[in-house]
Parts: structure tokens; sequence; C-alpha cells
């Protein structure tokens, strides 16, 4: 199966529930980040690690707080640790690594910070996360797991806006990219889905 292959009960809901704002915004929060559908998470969840499994991942990376929900099950079905990195404050265990990157949603910017420890040189990781966008986030995940000496096998994803430059940022730095559900414009209230007619 494709890595981004369209996971129809997520295609379907995005269908008949998304709400569009602009040519930007996609709004399923009330399934996918802000409300959460446990049943539904976990069957996305274990879609995600059926095409991860053969990178034989040492442990899931994702970040503070929206990636935790399908990070977390996606690790309980590869059977391995999450390592989240979060929003900084000064209780995190050094050394460590950290980004700034930009609050889209709120202005002005925070910095990301993962303690080394959880970043055992010579393994091997895949990030998940809900929405890829721009891809700061998810650059700045495998730049520190880079950085720590870790190997980023893939990076995967609930939905993917692929008219946004983060499916670039992503595949430029040699990661293979995963996807359930890829939206490739949204236009006078539409959600374009990619294999839509």
């Amino acid at each position: 199966m494709s890595l981004t292959a369209p996971f129809p009960e997520l295609i379907h809901r995005i269908k008949t529930e998304g709400i569009v704002q602009g040519n930007d915004i996609l709004k399923i929060d009330h399934f996918l980040n802000h409300r959460i559908e446990p049943g539904f998470m976990r069957r996305m969840a274990q879609e995600i690690a059926s095409r991860l499994s053969s990178f034989k991942p040492d442990f899931v990376l994702t970040a503070e707080a929206s990636g935790i929900a399908p990070g977390l099950l996606v690790a309980m079905e590869l059977d391995v640790p999450l390592v989240y990195a979060k929003k900084y404050h000064p209780e995190v265990e050094t050394p460590m690594l950290s980004r700034v990157l930009p609050s889209p949603t709120k202005g002005g910017s925070y910095r990301m910070v993962l303690s080394q420890r959880y970043l055992p040189s010579g393994s091997t990781t895949v990030i998940v996360d809900d929405f890829l966008s721009n891809g700061r986030t998810a650059l700045a995940l495998l730049e520190m797991a880079r950085e720590a000496g870790v190997a980023v096998a893939a990076a995967a994803f609930l939905v993917e806006k692929t008219f946004k430059q983060g499916h670039a940022a992503i595949t430029d730095a040699g990661v293979p990219l995963v996807a359930l559900a890829q939206v490739d414009a949204l236009l006078e209230g539409k959600v374009i889905l990619r294999g839509d007619a």
C-alpha cells in the first residue's frame, strides 16, 4: 500500500464535517485534536502504524500538544516509547536541544525543547503529528533528532495540506512521508482532496 493512500473513514469525515475558512484553514478539531474520539483515533493510529512498521523505529517522536494523542496511539501499536517535545519551561532535563518556532495561531514565537537523554544516538525514530502544513514543527523535530545522532526513518501525519511548504521540507530532507488524507486545496468553502475527480 502507498504511504499516502487515502484512509476512507478520515476522508469521509473531512468531506462531511470539515469547515473551511478562507483558502487556508480546515477546521476538524471537533474530532481530531480539541475533542478526540478514541476509537476513531485508534483506527487511524493502527493504519499509520501498519505503514510505519517496516521502518522499525525505536521510538515515536512528536510535539506538544496536538501530536500527543496520535503519537501515543501509534507508539502503542508499534510497542515502542513515545517522546514528545515540550513548549519551553525550565524543568526540562539538560542537556537539551531546542528550536524557536513562530506561532501561526497566536502570533509571536515559542521555544520547543527535547531532553537529549531521550534521544539515544544511533537509534531510529519516526515523527507522528496530526497536521502537516508549513512543516516547521516536523522540521524542527527532524533537526533536533539528527543533531542527537538519531535517524529519522519517516514522518507521518493524519492530514497533509499538499499546497503548503511542509511536503517539500520533509521530502527535501530525505524523509519518506506518510499521510492518511491529502488536502490539495481549500476553495470557496470546499475541501479538494487528493484523488477527488
